[in-house]
């Protein structure tokens, strides 16, 4: 395995945009561009389609809508305790390595209201709820177990059992194509009409392994803090090691080792990149703890805050927000250059035009911040 090579930030930056299929527009049916990218970041129901849209080559929102409806892509919390939307198979083969993490997120936040409370007589509960079938949001099934655990409070003992105890799916219309809707929620196995896959009882870990490939195929070269930055699972050092005899390694520039699937794209870092906006909580950014190699660290906060940014020489230089108009306003973190003013504002001519089915091209690019 070699080491010694270094790749700078360019490098990374151009590897990133080839693996998140933001160097060119794929042509990928949607679902697989859904399984490529690991899934797609979705507590923001809309976020999604921007997300495929900057991605995908003459990308129909209907054709992800009836994903869902068709129960072939789901909306499930998973990497980070956050709300994904990933691929019917994937919900169910990764589902049962997160558990653990999921339940010592929710822990983390609702520690003192849970004291005393049995975890897995919680969930057995939750489960003969959901037995009938019928859709409930969080707080019904609160109310449905409160009588026996009225302490926590029906806040607590809901997000322990929707995010973390009884995988769940988000049903639609919730997260179609221009549709306000609340969230309801079915069992995970209910909706897909399959158990979610259980954990390995040999003490190997192939889902770990699994994600290692798959997350280096969509956001490699990276190192493990990213992997676990991305999945939020700590216990993955093993199945690194068990999948490094397939691996690459290389350094970055704080020496760092980066790890990396042999025949992945590595473009060339001089290669020249398209103006790409992107929706809230995109994975591009968030699936790594080092984020440097895509936004820079004054403005790493903006994507935890759920700014909407666009990349320009394929770093994050703006943000952007669309009017009930369809009007796209621009604002730059720094001046923009003559061309790339120009490039932003085609790009932005075209967003406009896709949120607005054609009825807006209207753009407005705003002075620099400060």
């Amino acid at each position: 395995m070699r080491t010694s090579t270094v790749l700078g930030t360019r490098a990374l930056n151009r590897a990133t945009l080839a693996r998140q299929l933001l160097l060119d527009r794929a042509d990928l049916p949607v679902l697989d561009a859904v399984a490529h990218l690991g899934g797609l970041q979705a507590q923001e129901p809309q976020e999604p389609f921007v997300g495929l849209w900057s991605r995908l080559s003459a990308f129909d929102p209907s054709a992800l809508s009836d994903l869902m409806t068709g129960r072939q892509v789901v909306r499930t919390h998973l990497m980070r305790r956050t709300v994904h939307l990933v691929t019917a198979d994937d919900a169910l083969a990764w589902r049962g390595r997160h558990t653990a993490m999921l339940r010592q997120r929710v822990l983390g936040t609702y520690r003192r209201e849970l004291t005393g409370v049995d975890l897995d007589e919680l969930a057995a509960a939750g489960r003969a709820v959901m037995a009938d079938g019928e859709p409930r949001t969080m707080t019904e099934l609160a109310r449905a177990v409160g009588e026996r655990w009225p302490d926590p409070g029906p806040r607590a003992l809901g997000e322990m059992l929707i995010a973390a105890l009884v995988p769940m799916a988000q049903l639609p219309p919730r997260g179609l194509w221009r549709t306000r809707a609340g969230v309801r929620n079915v069992t995970l196995s209910s909706w897909l009409g399959r158990e979610a896959d259980p954990p390995n009882g040999d003490g190997s870990d192939p889902v770990g392994q699994a994600l290692v490939r798959r997350y280096l195929a969509a956001f490699g070269p990276a190192a493990s803090a990213d992997l676990r930055a991305w999945c939020g699972l700590a216990g993955l050092p093993a199945a690194v090691a068990a999948v490094r005899g397939e691996l690459v390694a290389f350094r970055d520039e704080r020496g760092r080792e980066l790890l990396d699937l042999p025949d992945a794209p590595r473009p060339d870092p001089d290669t020249p990149v398209p103006v790409r906006f992107l929706p809230a909580f995109d994975n591009a950014i968030l699936g790594y703890q080092d984020r440097g190699r895509i936004i820079d660290d004054a403005h790493r906060g903006l994507s935890v805050a759920g700014e909407r940014v666009v990349l320009v020489g394929g770093r994050v230089a703006a943000t952007w927000t669309a009017g009930k108009d369809g009007t796209v306003t621009v604002t730059p973190l720094h001046g923009f250059s003559r061309a790339d003013r120009a490039a932003v504002a085609e790009e932005a001519q075209a967003l406009a035009a896709f949120l607005s089915d054609g009825d807006s091209n209207g753009i407005r690019i705003t002075e620099a911040a400060h």
